[in-house]
């Protein structure tokens, strides 16, 4: 029976349930609707290989396997084995795969890079597998919590599977949700401390924090993002001040476009946004003001406006836990993006320099290739399905293992001209139907819309029909709020018919060719209407936005979480009277007890299971009994009898006694050992310290 959409299935070389607490909070704030579901202890390569297991059968969601190399005799050998087993797995399983790589104990730090290297060198060109290292897992102050381990494989402690809770979500809203692209940043007190209109360009300070905080912007530049100014100043003051402090990590080239004048910064990304033709729900603003960023909220609410703490220390942890900075695959295109838009510039230029369109557009020397995708394509493929949404006539969203799969159906479309390559641009999927050639996907980036690129796919689409021998081109469209242009495309070339679809001949097809100034032709703001002016009406949201800023101030620290999840679980008091602890032992054990079942009070009578207890509680209660009064209780004590914290007090107290009577003897055995001169010199030097 197939699992329910978005269900995170998790397998484990260990004990690993007590990650679900953690992980259904982090559905909860990330608005995620899926079941948490365990498979058998410790069959991590059963679920990769079994076409029956929960891996195979998980339709939507995401494949979690938690890797502890020590668990294994082998390590090297058996991380080998795993790396076969995920290549053979990974085009059928129809989830992406999170791999996390866990922590090894101290004792193990030496032997945790070989097989990680195997690993990670195995499954680095699969579309659909994305890693998870120890140093990507936040920080908690104790890790491992080896009774546990002993008792029950049980490795980490509760706050470390909270922390490794928060790193699996936090890899999930990265795959899950369309990415931002754009970073318009403010300058006062943003990329540097101080006005440079009132303390002069030479006079801002470059801090620690505001150098750390350019310094990550850069890396983000440098994985793909766009970054902007948006800025009420003077241009010539910040232009001056860039040109003032060599000394900075971003320099005035590293931006893509800047809104620097006095209008409201609502406006500025508005003018941002038709200049790049972007949408407003790809920006983030980050700015040091808290009201300049609650003006640009309310004004243009797609835009995720991020204040800077008041204290500038925390600048760095703050940015380094906003998730929406966070990329689940960095692709060559992404990283090539800002040469893109430096190119797209110069064309701009051209295009006014030239006489008119027709004359620009044979002055581009445009090419276009259209072939099959290649697998070194499939994460560039499955991204365009996630971020076109202009030129787009299904808008349907697919994964890269998705686009792995469809790779005999899947048209890839590049472009380049004089001034250099738009990398990717377009794709196709189509497939032979009941005598028609079906486009289940037609999308153009928006950077090469406007060029005919759109018409030669047609055409291409048109040619592929007759090559089939199949009569006509069916192109089916589901509006959305922003694939207007794609629907006036298909409205230039084609007919509308009951099924909703456009029906195009395959000879007309064929013989599409693009008339500069003709019919279908795009302007800018026609391109891009939901840019064109603050004053258009606001569109939905495109996405459901996690609160951001709560995650990288409230929920940073896994402790926090975890106190917020046993919060939030907490029983109500029991409707009767509780037998209170005759002894001090008793006493605090009841209250360990408490703690850890999450309830006001217990009774010394109580049976730990009635009170919701489980064996993975019962591990930890006896680790932590271990940690307290340093006495080795095995899972017997659990299961023998009646568990009450009466029972656990007198096997505490038992197991006290054999220790000290063992120490006894192994002091009497010494003693005994001792020749009568060792003996007599011991006496002495004991008579002689009292």
């Amino acid at each position: 029976m197939p699992l329910d959409d978005r269900a995170i299935a998790i397998s484990a070389t260990f004990t690993a349930e007590a990650i679900q607490p953690g992980l259904a909070f982090w559905a909860g704030e990330l608005g995620l609707d899926c079941d948490i579901r365990f498979a058998p202890y410790n069959q991590l390569f059963q679920q990769l290989l079994d076409p029956a297991s929960l891996f195979a059968r998980n339709h939507g969601g995401f494949n979690v396997a938690l890797v502890r190399f020590e668990d294994w005799s082998a390590p090297e050998e058996n991380a080998r084995g795993l790396a076969n087993a995920i290549r053979g797995a990974a085009g059928a399983m129809a989830s992406p795969l999170i791999l996390v790589l866990c922590p090894p104990t101290a004792a193990q730090g030496a032997a945790f890079g070989a097989p990680a290297r195997v690993l990670l060198e195995a499954v680095a060109d699969l579309p659909a597998v994305y890693p998870i290292l120890p140093h990507e897992i936040p920080a908690v102050g104790e890790i491992h919590d080896p009774h546990a381990n002993e008792l029950g494989h049980l490795p980490y402690t509760p706050e470390f599977f909270a922390a490794l809770a928060a790193a699996v979500a936090r890899k999930i809203h990265a795959i899950a949700m369309p990415p931002y692209k754009v970073i318009a940043l403010d300058c006062d007190d943003t990329l540097w401390s101080g006005i440079c209109g009132e303390d002069g360009p030479g006079g801002v300070v470059l801090d620690e924090p505001r150098r750390e905080l350019q310094e990550f912007m850069a890396a983000r530049r440098r994985e793909g993002m766009l970054l902007a100014l948006c800025s009420k100043n003077n241009e010539e003051d910040v232009v001056e001040t860039f040109r003032a402090h060599p000394e900075m990590p971003l320099r005035l080239e590293d931006f893509a476009a800047w809104r620097i004048n006095w209008e409201s910064k609502s406006a500025g990304l508005a003018g941002l946004a038709n200049e790049l033709d972007l949408g407003l729900d790809s920006f983030i603003l980050v700015d040091d003001n808290p009201k300049e960023c609650r003006e640009a909220q309310a004004a243009v609410p797609e835009v995720l406006a991020l204040a800077l703490p008041a204290d500038a220390e925390e600048i760095p942890e703050f940015l380094r836990n906003v998730w929406a900075f966070d990329r689940a695959r960095v692709t060559e295109e992404d990283r090539l993006r800002p040469e893109r838009y430096a190119q797209r510039a110069e064309r701009a230029r051209a295009e006014r320099a030239a006489g008119g369109l027709e004359e620009f557009l044979a002055s581009l020397n445009l090419e276009i290739a259209i072939a099959p995708v290649r697998p070194e394509q499939n994460a560039r493929v499955a991204q365009l399905t996630q971020r076109t949404n202009q030129m787009n006539t299904t808008c349907v969203r697919r994964s890269e293992a998705e686009i792995q799969a469809l790779a005999g159906e899947c048209l890839a479309v590049e472009v380049k001209d004089r001034f250099g390559a738009y990398g990717l641009t377009g794709v196709m999927i189509c497939r032979a139907e009941a005598g028609a050639l079906v486009v289940d996907t037609f999308l153009l980036s928006c950077r090469a819309l406007g060029r005919g690129v759109e018409h030669r796919m047609a055409a291409r689409l048109g040619e592929i029909a007759l090559e089939r021998g199949l009569a006509e081109v069916k192109l089916p469209f589901v509006a959305s709020q922003r694939n207007r242009p794609a629907a006036l495309f298909l409205e230039s070339i084609g007919t509308r018919g009951a099924d909703g679809a456009f029906h195009v001949a395959a000879e007309k097809a064929a013989a599409i060719k693009y008339v500069p100034n003709g019919h279908g032709q795009l302007g800018d703001r026609q391109r891009n209407p939901q840019t064109a002016g603050i004053s258009l009406p606001v569109p939905e949201l495109r996405r459901k936005r996690p609160d951001y800023v709560k995650i990288a101030t409230e929920l940073r620290d896994p402790g926090a979480v975890l106190e917020r999840i046993r919060a939030a679980s907490a029983r109500p008091a029991p409707h009767r009277a509780v037998e209170a602890g005759r002894t001090p032992l008793e006493r605090d054990l009841a209250e360990l007890w408490a703690a850890l079942l999450n309830v006001p009070a217990v009774g010394i009578h109580d049976n730990f299971f009635d009170l919701g207890g489980h064996s993975l509680l019962a591990v930890q209660l006896l680790s932590r009994v271990r940690q307290a009064y340093g006495v080795d209780l095995s899972l017997e004590v659990v299961y023998s009898g009646d568990f009450t914290v009466a029972e656990l007090a007198k096997a505490v107290e038992l197991k006290e006694i054999e220790q000290s009577a063992g120490d006894y003897q192994d002091l009497v055995a010494e003693l005994e050992a001792l020749s009568d001169e060792e003996a007599r010199a011991l006496l002495a030097k004991e008579q002689d310290a009292s």
